[in-house]
């Protein structure tokens, strides 16, 4: 390798980082991955569960994928709650046709993890990166300085790669704030749960059988350890409607944390060498569950780009990774949009409040009633 280190250096060890870092070493390539946190961390932070057709596709078409065949659960349906009632939809009968796959974030990312080390790469855990240059292909982590052919910037919002790349930027805080709730108390529903009520939404995602997602609006700037476990499962039954459709699965709430729902997209996601994906590329609300799949669908693409470039000296599809991925990111963060319109409305009852509910209302019954909006629904639920 010369006076590089690496051919491909890769910031971060989540799912983005870890899919790039399988592909290239199954092609020959040389790569190290470099990990603020500790395996241990990294193992076992619960985030995304809900993996799309085509992540599915992604990993099993590159042998990264034997966990979440033998362990994933199958999951076609969601379901909403309003005042007027309840109605499921079947998503995976319609669109095209296909479903998700629920594998927690965190068995995923162990899997990599173990098969990245087992193709003969490296990680540097608990590895400080405080400088990427993508002009020079140079990254100094730990006050060393490391060289390589490129850079894959997977280190997430809050990395140093993301700051590395001047680029327009396109972003919206839309103002609403969800209490994440992890559980370990099995699902109350099969379907995923959007419960639309005047005190605020409120969510039920299966993770596994004893351990269930739920969110709740609220507050800007609440403080989670307010909500005690009793207060957490008093208004979720309140808002889930339990006294009309069953109570609710309880037990020990093992994570609570606040998300400020909202969207980040830079244009331009690559600067000379250095190339973005997952949260570093781009950050998307929770409310439709891409941002895991987005990640996949970019690790992907970069991956076979870095490949033919060290393969052919061809760079076509390196100059052009932005250009592919753009359009993806934007379609997914405009459906992600549509469902944070769907799903809250304003509080109170002037006239505003009492118009944007009804329009609300409106585009519920529509979702229940009309099958061209379903088969809308279902195709960018599930696609990218």
């Amino acid at each position: 390798m010369g006076k590089n280190d690496a051919d491909v250096l890769i910031v971060g060890a989540g799912p983005a980082g870890l899919v790039v870092g399988n592909l290239l070493r199954a092609a020959g390539i040389d790569c190290l991955i470099l990990e603020r946190k500790s395996r241990e961390y990294v193992e076992n932070r619960a985030r995304a569960g809900f993996l799309a057709a085509n992540s599915v596709r992604v990993l099993d078409g590159n042998g990264l994928a034997d966990g979440l065949l033998a362990n994933g659960v199958r999951h076609d349906t969601c379901a909403f709650r309003a005042e007027q009632g309840e109605f499921e939809l079947k998503y995976g009968e319609l669109g095209g046709g296909e479903v998700h796959t629920v594998y927690p974030q965190q068995f995923l990312v162990a899997d990599l993890i173990a098969e990245f080390l087992a193709r003969g790469g490296e990680i540097r855990f608990e590895t400080e990166v405080s400088s990427v240059s993508g002009t020079e292909a140079t990254i100094i982590a730990d006050d060393r300085l490391l060289r390589a052919e490129y850079i894959a910037g997977c280190d997430g919002r809050h990395g140093v790669s993301r700051r590395s790349v001047p680029a327009k930027v396109f972003q919206r805080d839309h103002a609403i704030s969800w209490l994440a709730i992890l559980a370990e108390a099995p699902p109350s529903m099969s379907a995923i749960g959007y419960a639309l009520h005047e005190r605020g939404f409120a969510g039920h995602m299966a993770r596994t059988p004893t351990v269930t997602r739920y969110y709740l609006e609220v507050p800007r700037g609440e403080d989670p350890d307010t909500w005690t476990d009793d207060r957490v499962w008093d208004e979720l039954h309140l808002r889930m409607r339990g006294e009309r459709y069953g109570a609710l699965k309880r037990g020990p709430v093992i994570e609570r944390r606040i998300v400020d729902l909202g969207s980040h997209v830079m244009d331009t996601i690559q600067r000379g060498k250095l190339f973005l994906a997952g949260d570093a590329a781009s950050l998307i609300s929770p409310a439709a569950a891409k941002g895991a799949n987005l990640a996949l669908m970019e690790a992907e693409i970069l991956a076979k780009a870095l490949i033919a470039a060290h393969e052919t000296d061809d760079t076509t599809a390196l100059d052009r990774y932005s250009a592919e991925c753009l359009p993806r990111i934007w379609r997914a963060q405009e459906f992600s949009h549509w469902m944070i319109g769907l799903l809250h409305s304003p509080a109170g009852y002037d006239d505003e409040a009492l118009f944007q509910r009804a329009l609300r209302d409106a585009r519920l019954e529509s979702l229940r009633v009309s099958r061209a909006h379903q088969d809308f629904f279902a195709e960018n639920y599930v696609g990218i």
